[in-house]
């Protein structure tokens, strides 16, 4: 119980001590007998029971949410100019009255569900983008009335601000943004944008009216049921698209490794086949080393070669038959050219045994 309805409460039982002692004047006086001192204990209490009125009708308390505003019989504008700040107040009793004003937060909501906004049914923000699409916004707008300037609020909107203030200023300034959006960007890149563009205008508006803006909440967008099957046409459109792009992108992917695969294939057989080749020459090289190094050899010690041929001959030759009047049947090798006169034939002669080889 608040201090001024204690009050309320105890000159309440002061005027029923006084209707009491009044009676019992009543009641003696008309026994016949003398009032003494009840005729001063009434006027006591009477008194009491007043000044306790009063003081409990002109006691206000203040909450440290609130400002009040004095309607006052005694100002010639007809109100205080400075609102009483939270605390104990006293105003003067059937002269003045207060009237409080809440300086916390507050919250308008402007939704399409039914159980979410201040109006019943569907109270979303319809709009028009700039490229003609309709769509609902569901919106917060959370406020609260500016402290220094509640007496001006109460002489120009009194306690209609919110319904005659914050809801037609927030509607039509979310129009006004949506307007200048296509409604892609509204959705997508744009939707920050346009969030910002109505809070400081939003800001400015309220400002105006002695409100303060806390914040601006843009809680959803909807959009028409023809836009809407067309967006799930276009993102499954899109999926598609991009699934294909995938299957291109995994082709062109297998087919590069193929590529490569291929080219190091036909690198790896160009090295060998250079290898192989490089090989071939220095084989040839050495083989040419080789000969020239025997011809020298063979230059040097030209019965070098008679011996190799003869060492060459089968090792089980026992015989060797020559035809008379020639020492070999087949020429030896020798260092230098055979000579091709010796290959011509001659008259053959008996052949006769001439030697055993070892």
């Amino acid at each position: 119980m608040s201090i001024a309805g204690l009050v309320q409460v105890i000159a309440a039982f002061a005027w029923i001590g006084a209707l009491a002692a009044l009676g019992l004047v009543v009641f003696n006086s008309a026994r016949g007998r003398k009032l003494g001192g009840s005729t001063a204990l009434v006027i006591g209490v009477s008194v009491l029971a007043v000044v306790l009125s009063t003081a409990a009708s002109g006691l206000v308390f203040i909450e440290p949410d609130e400002r009040g505003v004095v309607i006052s019989a005694l100002q010639p504008a007809g109100y205080r100019t400075e609102a009483l700040t939270p605390g104990l107040r006293w105003v003067i009793p059937f002269a003045e009255r207060v009237q409080s004003y809440t300086i916390s937060n507050s919250t308008y909501t402007m939704s399409g569900s039914t159980d979410e906004g201040q109006q019943e049914g569907n109270d979303s923000v319809r709009a028009r983008t700039k490229d003609g699409q309709e769509v609902f916004i569901d919106a917060s707008v959370i406020y609260q009335v500016d402290a220094s300037k509640v007496v001006q609020l109460h002489i120009a909107w009194q306690d209609r601000y919110q319904n005659e203030v914050v809801r037609p200023l927030a509607r039509g300034i979310i129009r006004d943004s949506a307007a200048q959006f296509g409604i892609e960007e509204i959705v997508s890149s744009q939707r920050l944008v346009m969030e910002e563009i109505i809070t400081n205008e939003l800001a400015a508006k309220l400002a105006e009216n002695d409100l303060i803006l806390v914040d601006f909440v843009m809680r959803d967008i909807h959009f028409s049921e023809e836009y809407a099957a067309a967006v799930e046409q276009k993102q499954v459109a899109e999926q598609q698209a991009q699934q294909a792009a995938l299957v291109v992108e995994q082709r062109r992917q297998e087919a590069e490794q193929a590529r490569v695969t291929a080219q190091g294939q036909a690198d790896a057989a160009i090295i060998a086949a250079e290898g192989r080749a490089q090989a071939t020459v220095l084989q040839a090289q050495a083989e040419a080393e080789s000969l020239r190094l025997i011809a020298e050899a063979l230059a040097a010690n030209p019965d070098v070669l008679t011996f190799r041929y003869i060492d060459k001959l089968a090792p089980n030759v026992q015989v060797i038959y020559l035809p008379s009047g020639q020492q070999y049947l087949i020429p030896l090798p020798t260092a230098t050219a055979p000579d091709v006169t010796n290959l011509v034939p001659t008259p053959t002669a008996p052949l006769t045994e001439t030697e055993t080889l070892p």
